[in-house]
């Protein structure tokens, strides 16, 4: 049996701070992105993709912006996308009914939307599927710390982007209440710090104190460091309570220099700051839960960004207010740039969050 551990939640939104955080445009831009999603869904709920995950994402894009299910406007949008991924949860938990090998994003990801569904809604029927999805992320953990693409233990896990998919989705249920065994999380933490390098190419976990002494950043597996795994691993940590990491600070850099180059005024192509829906899901993230001065700093750029590169074509209401989001599609596009448009609201409880230090108390006994 795993030991769980339960951490309290915040159960009330905490507001935009002001305009430095929305403005009218930002404000205008949501609701022409939840527009385009509540008018482009299918009749089942999943927007035309057995992707759960991607369909969680859809689901996530009206939560974050504070529409709950089977309450107000979109209610029946919020509550066809969930009823679509509890229908489709598999016995074992897995929730994934595509390819295989993307067991573990898809499943994380929706993990993640289902738990934050249930910290709004306290939902018995989300509770329950939840249970399973997370006792499956324990079981499938590999030796060191990380996953595999696949639903199934390994000895090792296979890259950084599956760890964050996980951190999302275990995080989440710890915010909406839900217990995480710390013994999962420790193994976590020693996988994502092995994914960093310094500039030099030392090893993050295997030698701390050299490689900290250098820039360098998160990388996808041991190399290609991407600004996607820079921004992941900064969730990672954050998300396990590692504060004051000194690779937080590492990657933030990184962060912030990408964004003065790339977050420049955009047309409205549809194309994302950051080059990608999934390498802006997480860099809006790693600021965010930094905080402080980088959150004032960057954060701007990224929604002006977003507000200037949104698609408008009110002749044409399947491209009016979509984003493109690369591999996943104007699905994926759209649901992430709600979602960064309105972090700023802190309706989700992950938004809400506080640090954990009971966990990080127990991690530290280890």
């Amino acid at each position: 049996m795993l030991c769980f551990l339960a951490v309290s939640i915040f159960t009330s939104p905490l507001l935009a701070e002001g305009e430095w955080e929305t403005t009218p445009g930002s404000e205008r831009a949501l609701q022409k992105g939840l527009e385009w999603l509540a008018r482009n869904q299918g009749a089942e709920g999943n927007w035309g993709s057995n992707n759960l995950g991607l369909v969680g994402m859809g689901a996530l894009a009206f939560l974050s912006a504070g529409y709950l299910p089977g309450r107000g406007r979109y209610g029946n949008t919020v509550q066809r996308a969930l009823n679509y991924v509890l229908k489709h949860a598999k016995p074992s938990g897995l929730l994934n009914i595509s390819n295989a090998q993307h067991d573990m994003y898809n499943h994380g990801l929706a993990t993640f939307a289902l738990g934050q569904a249930y910290g709004m809604t306290s939902d018995k029927k989300l509770n329950q599927v939840l249970d399973k999805a997370l006792k499956l992320i324990a079981n499938t953990q590999a030796e060191d710390g990380g996953w595999d693409y696949r639903a199934r233990r390994q000895g090792r896990g296979h890259d950084l982007s599956l760890v964050v998919m996980q951190a999302k989705a275990l995080r989440g249920a710890m915010d909406s209440g839900l217990e995480v065994s710390p013994e999962v999380v420790g193994l976590a933490i020693q996988s994502v710090r092995r994914y960093y390098r310094s500039k030099s190419g030392k090893n993050g976990l295997s030698n701390p104190k050299a490689a900290s002494l250098e820039a360098g950043q998160f990388t996808y597996n041991g190399n290609n460091g991407t600004l996607a795994m820079a921004a992941a691993g900064v969730v990672c940590l954050q998300e396990f309570g590692q504060y004051g990491d000194w690779r937080i600070g590492k990657n933030l850099d990184v962060i912030q220099v990408a964004i003065g180059k790339n977050a420049n005024p955009a047309t409205r192509s549809g194309r994302l700051p950051c080059g990608d829906a999934y390498t802006l899901y997480y860099v809006g993230q790693a600021l965010y839960q930094v905080g402080g001065k980088r959150w004032k700093e960057s954060y701007p750029k990224l929604r002006d960004f977003l507000v200037a590169s949104q698609m408008l074509s009110s002749g044409n209401p399947s491209q009016d207010g979509l984003w493109q989001g690369g591999h996943g599609g104007a699905l994926y596009g759209t649901a992430v740039g709600c979602f960064i448009l309105a972090m700023p609201n802190r309706y989700l409880p992950i938004l809400q969050e506080g640090k954990i230090d009971s966990i990080v108390r127990q991690l530290k006994k280890k």
